[in-house]
């Protein structure tokens, strides 16, 4: 099996309907940059099609917790990059930490860490990740050294260029 990618990557535009009136990004629409970002991802790097997962299985991630730290401004236009990677996980969860940078990767924007719980949408319940899943897991999780938040933003506000 071909080693799958720990750190993933896309680039996005921001949109003007998504800036507030100083042609900042919304802080509410980092949320929806972020997990749109994961969702392409995941398709794109690890051919996991959560859309087709829902229809044929019944089973989905819901979002349990995030946390995001805005570091510097997003502008209207602007083209960024958005990172995430797999940092923790375990039979009911999993933590995901997303990076925006800008385009050419030199001043980190935003981080944030969200909490994903798998559900199965038929019986209405949080229910443990398969045995395909925790094997996928167990190969791309890539740990970081920092276990609170805020010690991984001042982390990462001091090694900008460091990822772990």
């Amino acid at each position: 099996m071909t080693q799958l990618p720990q750190i993933l990557e896309s680039f996005k535009k921001i949109r003007f309907q998504d800036c507030d009136p100083f042609n900042h990004l919304n802080n509410g629409r980092y949320v929806d940059y972020f997990i749109n970002a994961r969702e392409d991802q995941l398709l794109t790097y690890y051919d996991i099609d959560l859309f087709k997962i829902i229809q044929e299985q019944g089973l989905g991630w819901v979002v349990s917790n995030n946390k995001i730290a805005y570091l510097k401004p997003v502008f209207t236009m602007e083209e960024v990059c958005i990172q995430s990677q797999l940092i923790c996980y375990d039979s009911r969860s999993i933590e995901v930490e997303m990076r925006m940078w800008n385009k050419d990767k030199t001043i980190l924007k935003t981080v944030a860490w969200f909490g994903f719980a798998p559900f199965h949408l038929k019986k209405n319940r949080v229910e443990p990740h398969t045995d395909v899943f925790m094997e996928i897991f167990e190969s791309v999780v890539l740990p970081i050294p920092q276990k609170v938040f805020e010690q991984r933003v001042l982390y990462l506000k001091n090694n900008t260029y460091k990822i772990t």
